[in-house]
C-alpha cells in the first residue's frame, strides 16, 4: 500500500539529528501492541560542535624510523581539517621516551598548516599507558561526545585498559616493514575499537 510505505519512511527518518535506535523508548511507545513503524524512537545525538576529538600521537623511536611519524603527522592534519569543517573540538597529546606532552588543549578546531606539527620530534620509548590515562582525563573534562584517536605502530610494552571516557575509539596503524607484529590491530581488537591502516590515507 503506497500510504503505508510513506508512513514507514516518515517514521524511519524522524528527526534530522538522531543516533541509533533507542529500544527502551521504542518498546515503551509500543506497549502491548505489535511493533509498528510509528513506535520507533532514536537516541538523540549531540550536536557536532560538542564532539571532542582527542588525538594521541606516538612519537617513539620506532615511529621515527622509516618515516612513520611523518606520515602520522600528515594523517593528523587531515583529521584536524575534517574536524574544522564540522566545527568540532580537538586536543592533541604526544608521547615518547618517558614523557607525555599536551600539545594542544581542547579547543575548537581551526584551519591548520603543517608548521606546528613539523616541530614535534621523536625518540625513546613508548609510554602508552600514561598517554591514554591523560587522554581519558581530557575527555572526562571535555563534555559532549569524546572520540579518542591513537596514531601508533603499536610497539609498546604496556597495553592500557580501554578508556571508558571515550565514546568512540579509533586506532590508526603505522607499522611498516616486512616483519609486522600487528600489535596496533591487536590493541584495537582488545579495546573493541576500529583499526585503520595508514595506507588508507595514501
Amino acid at each position: 500500500m503506497p500510504g503505508a510505505k510513506a508512513d514507514t519512511a516518515s517514521h524511519l527518518q524522524r528527526g534530522p539529528a538522531t543516533g541509533g535506535w533507542n529500544w527502551p523508548a521504542t518498546l515503551a511507545a509500543r506497549g502491548a501492541a505489535p511493533l509498528a513503524p510509528q513506535h520507533l524512537r532514536r537516541r538523540p545525538q549531540p550536536p557536532s560542535s560538542q564532539r571532542l576529538h582527542c588525538f594521541v600521537l606516538d612519537c617513539s623511536g620506532s615511529m621515527a624510523a622509516g618515516g612513520a611519524l611523518a606520515r602520522a603527522k600528515g594523517v593528523l592534519l587531515a583529521l584536524m581539517e575534517q574536524a574544522y569543517r564540522r566545527r568540532e573540538r580537538v586536543a592533541l597529546l604526544s608521547f615518547a621516551g618517558t614523557r607525555v606532552e599536551l600539545r594542544l588543549p581542547p579547543r575548537k578546531a581551526a584551519a591548520w598548516n603543517d608548521d606546528w606539527v613539523n616541530a614535534i620530534g621523536a625518540g625513546g620509548g613508548t609510554p602508552l599507558g600514561p598517554a591514554i590515562a591523560q587522554a581519558a582525563q581530557l575527555l572526562a573534562r571535555g563534555g559532549g561526545e569524546g572520540w579518542l584517536w591513537l596514531l601508533t605502530d603499536g610497539r609498546a610494552r604496556d597495553w592500557p585498559a580501554r578508556p571508558a571516557e571515550a565514546a568512540q575509539l579509533r586506532v590508526v596503524d603505522f607499522e611498516q616493514g616486512r616483519l609486522r607484529l600487528g600489535r596496533a590491530q591487536a590493541l584495537a581488537r582488545a579495546w573493541g575499537a576500529d583499526c585503520l591502516r595508514a595506507e588508507d590515507w595514501s
